[in-house]
């Protein structure tokens, strides 16, 4: 059996559990799009399309050893960490990279990792690179305090659940020689003051903040924020910052324009958490089971993966988007219809939304 052999077998068997994807070209223009991590709507803001727009080149030319600091990423790491009440920031070429670059190097000056046991696929592969012993503790619970230090890794605001987990009792019970990272993508513009995320407010040099540009600042690029001696650290040891090509420039500077917009953005925030309530409200009217909802993501849980399938199949052909989440990105049997509430959403969509779960979930009693 040549590996083309063994390529196919395992396409079959990926099939066979409907597990298969691809890249479809969706057109999404007249159908309502409940999947964008754009949670604030800036992606498309007059002023952050008009920073790239600026831009005097499109690529950065190499990695930023190599080519140099250029001035709009330095100033947007300032604009970070200073937002988020850090001494220093780092800008990765991703949230992905951030958190396989940061992960391994934090886990060498402690002699074990605590991971939630739903954190996101990055933080998981990043683990997998360090040296280190691991352990995973159950899903928003607070891990046991060990006599050795520990890396305790944890999203704030999570993923694919929605739910949160509490920074503020994780650190009192970590050790005083522990490091604390969260994740704070699906959290930052979202909550806290001036959207600064869940742990702003934890000022201690234990804490590390994981964070992208690419959700509701709608730009791209990952970060992470921590002490100045953790940045300086990472610089020097993190692979995937030290031997990848940096971010381009004119999207360091829209990131910029998107930071300014989203400290400010008070009133986008207010009819994001709307939309979210009004959702939760709709699907409790309709008979569904409401999870709770610390951000802007509503899960759906409907179990097997054809299910799943078929339910967004049938909304997309009703013009209504919302993906379907199957393992490996959620555990086996918890498959999913994950909704994305962004602040631009109008009560009318939010609304058709409930209305088509509604009209879906008819067809599938009559249809049992």
């Amino acid at each position: 059996m040549t590996y083309l052999n063994r390529v196919a077998a395992m396409l079959d068997g990926i099939r066979a559990q409907k597990r298969y994807r691809d890249l479809p070209e969706r057109q999404l223009a007249n159908v309502i799009d409940f999947s964008s991590n754009d949670y604030l709507g800036l992606a498309a803001e007059p002023q952050v399309v008009e920073a790239l727009r600026r831009a005097t080149r499109v690529g950065s030319g190499g990695a930023r050893l190599l080519a140099g600091r250029h001035r709009e990423l330095s100033l947007l790491e300032g604009e970070l960490a200073e937002w988020l009440g850090r001494e220093r920031a780092l800008i990765f070429s991703s949230g992905y990279h951030a958190a396989v670059g940061a992960i391994p190097v934090l886990a060498r000056c402690v002699a074990s990792i605590a991971s939630d046991r739903l954190n996101h696929a990055s933080l998981i592969d990043g683990i997998r690179l360090a040296p280190v012993p691991h352990a995973i503790y159950d899903h928003a619970t607070i891990p046991r305090a060990g006599n050795r230090p520990t890396c305790i890794v944890s999203e704030t605001i999570f993923s694919m659940e929605g739910d949160a987990s509490d920074p503020r009792a994780l650190l009192a019970n970590a050790g005083s020689e522990d490091v604390l990272l969260f994740d704070e993508a699906h959290a930052l513009g979202i909550v806290g003051d001036e959207g600064a995320g869940l742990a702003r407010e934890l000022d201690d040099p234990r804490v590390v903040v994981l964070g992208t540009l690419s959700k509701a600042l709608g730009a791209h690029g990952g970060f992470i924020a921590g002490p100045a001696p953790v940045i300086e650290l990472l610089v020097n040891e993190a692979r995937a910052f030290v031997f990848d090509t940096a971010l381009p420039a004119g999207i360091a500077l829209a990131a910029r324009i998107a930071l300014l917009l989203s400290r400010r953005a008070g009133d986008r925030r207010a009819r994001l958490h709307a939309n979210v309530e009004r959702l939760r409200e709709g699907l409790r009217a309709i008979g569904r089971s409401v999870p709770a909802a610390a951000g802007a993501i509503v899960p759906l849980p409907l179990g097997d993966e054809e299910r799943t399938l078929r339910a967004s199949a049938m909304l997309l052909e009703r013009g209504v988007f919302v993906p379907a989440i199957r393992p490996p990105s959620v555990p086996p049997g918890t498959s999913r219809l994950r909704i994305s509430v962004r602040a631009d959403h109008t009560t009318e969509q939010i609304d058709r939304l409930v209305e088509e779960l509604a009209r879906a979930q008819s067809a599938e009693v009559r249809n049992a």
